[in-house]
């Protein structure tokens, strides 16, 4: 590729860049380009949202360039302040490492992990001490930090910004100068710290990296960011019809955006999906197959695409019961008379997290034994050995009486 083609390929569909000036002339270098990914371990798993920018590292990688995939266990302990309404609570080192652990394992699904150059930010920021903690506060003001859209919101609303708030934009910009980054790379929601990372590299007088951000994905409620807190993510580790199943649940009017950002024709082929979904030329139902389909085989196979898609058809489309249940064990000496609280049989078999969140599926109509439907939160139901209970469309469990 030309130097032009090459631009094109990194960062055509990116939502901002500064510059793409800047990185044409950057990929004019007789030498590989040092690109920036940073990702703090605040959840141990990665989902679809962190995928997005990660599959466009992975082009520059395919291009021969090096990835710095750094794995913020300092930063983390702060919280990036970007996009919150309010102080994020601080982690523990223990929940820190704890995540981290799991981090370049998962990311190896979509980057050469064994390419990648992988950097721990308490390497340098530990070090760094309180001299040079002041001297890189120093380096920028409280004006331009206040110039952040979220800091300014809270700021008007007379929401509390600490003081530890400010040194986020400050410690991760110190990342991209320890590691003279050519190139950072995340979503939108990035961009003020990116732009801080440049400001503060000419402040060391280094050349200012390249700030390129993607679109953020919506969750599958349509309507937040994807976020492991929210409940609407799909995680890249999860098994394959867990996967397909929760793909299938987006609504009609995203199903564009995640073809934009997840699959390989990119917003073409969001363009195309989308006017043959308005001309009827393919059902939204058969879109989202080819979607969640297209999805699976990147991370678990053809052959556990196709599966997860059969069994899809299988239990939703023909209202069978899926080919594999887990168990859920039930001790009869916990029975009274044979019976059991729904409730807990709900909680028992990981559908609901609590006994309110358990009581609010009940509520809804959501929970079905042997398909008959259980709307009292106060039924205790008489079970037998082998019955079947279902939670919403894709939880089903068997029960074994021990």
């Amino acid at each position: 590729m030309t130097p032009e083609e090459q631009l094109e390929f990194l960062v055509g569909d990116a939502s901002e860049v500064h510059s793409r000036e800047e990185l044409l002339e950057k990929l004019k270098l007789d030498r590989p380009l040092r690109v920036k990914y940073g990702a703090d371990p605040s959840a141990p798993d990665l989902h679809l949202g962190h995928s997005v920018p990660m599959q466009r590292l992975r082009r520059f990688q395919d291009l021969g360039h090096k990835v710095i995939f750094i794995i913020g266990d300092f930063t983390g302990r702060i919280g990036d302040p970007s996009g919150r309404s309010k102080t994020r609570p601080m982690l523990s080192q223990e929940q820190i490492e704890a995540n981290a652990k799991t981090f370049a394992e998962q990311a190896g699904k979509i980057l050469d992990i064994e390419a990648c150059e992988i950097h721990y930010n308490s390497e340098w920021l530990e070090p760094l001490g309180s001299d040079g903690l002041i001297d890189l506060a120093s380096r920028y003001t409280v004006a331009r930090m206040l110039e952040r859209d979220d800091f300014a919101k809270r700021l008007a609303n007379e929401t509390p910004i600490s003081i530890v708030e400010f040194l986020y934009p400050l410690v991760q910009a110190y990342d991209s100068v320890a590691v003279e980054a050519d190139v950072e790379v995340g979503g939108t929601d990035q961009l003020f710290n990116f732009l801080v990372g440049r400001d503060i590299m000419r402040s060391y007088g280094m050349e200012p990296q390249v700030a390129a951000t993607w679109t953020l994905l919506v969750g599958t409620d349509g309507t937040e960011k994807m976020s492991k807190s929210l409940g609407n993510y799909v995680g890249i580790t999860e098994p394959p019809a867990e996967m397909f199943g929760k793909l299938m649940s987006i609504g009609d009017d995203v199903l564009p955006h995640y073809w934009a950002l997840l699959t390989d024709e990119g917003f073409e082929g969001a363009k195309r999906i989308d006017e043959a979904m308005r001309s009827g030329e393919i059902h939204p139902m058969e879109a989202k197959k080819q979607l969640a389909a297209q999805i699976v085989e990147r991370y678990h196979g053809t052959e556990a695409a196709k599966k997860a898609r059969e069994e899809f058809e299988r239990v939703f489309s023909k209202g069978e019961l899926p080919s594999e249940m887990e168990d859920l064990e039930v001790a009869e000496s916990d029975l009274e008379d044979g019976r059991a609280w729904i409730v807990q049989l709900v909680t028992g078999c990981g559908a609901a997290s609590s006994n309110s969140e358990a009581r609010r599926l009940i509520r809804q109509g959501a929970v079905r034994i042997n398909d008959r439907k259980i709307e009292d939160e106060t039924a205790n139901v008489q079970l037998s050995d082998g019955d079947i209970l279902q939670v919403g469309k894709r939880t089903f469990a068997k029960i074994r009486l021990t």
